[in-house]
């Protein structure tokens, strides 16, 4: 297989993924860098031409606020979960444990 169609086929699934995990760390508050930092240090690198739309998307579908601040001399915009979110990141959170708990027993008949 080629390295290209590999990388290809780990993005493909990193997609969904990056939407639960960008959701779960706007529990708290945070803005963009701090956003990217967060999941970089929690193993998910990605970059700003990817975050920074996806997060304008979630907002744009209800499932973020955000607001202006200025903080240290600088404007940053914040964004947390919605009420809206929080819902949808719970249900996605019971969907990814079901999807996790039939993909492991996948894997797990693989290797017998």
């Amino acid at each position: 297989m080629e390295t290209e169609q590999l990388d290809k086929l780990k993005q493909e699934l990193r997609r969904g993924i990056l939407v639960l995990a960008v959701l779960m760390q706007l529990r708290q508050e945070h803005y963009g860098y701090s956003l990217r930092k967060a999941l970089i240090e929690n193993g998910l690198d990605i970059d700003e031409g990817t975050l920074y739309p996806l997060v304008r998307r979630l907002e744009k579908q209800g499932l973020l606020n955000s607001e202006w601040r200025e903080e240290t001399k600088r404007k940053k915009r914040f964004y947390w979960l919605s009420e809206d979110g929080v819902i949808a990141l719970q249900a996605m959170q019971s969907e990814w444990r079901i999807l996790n708990t039939n993909i492991e027993q996948i894997l797990q008949g693989v290797e017998k």
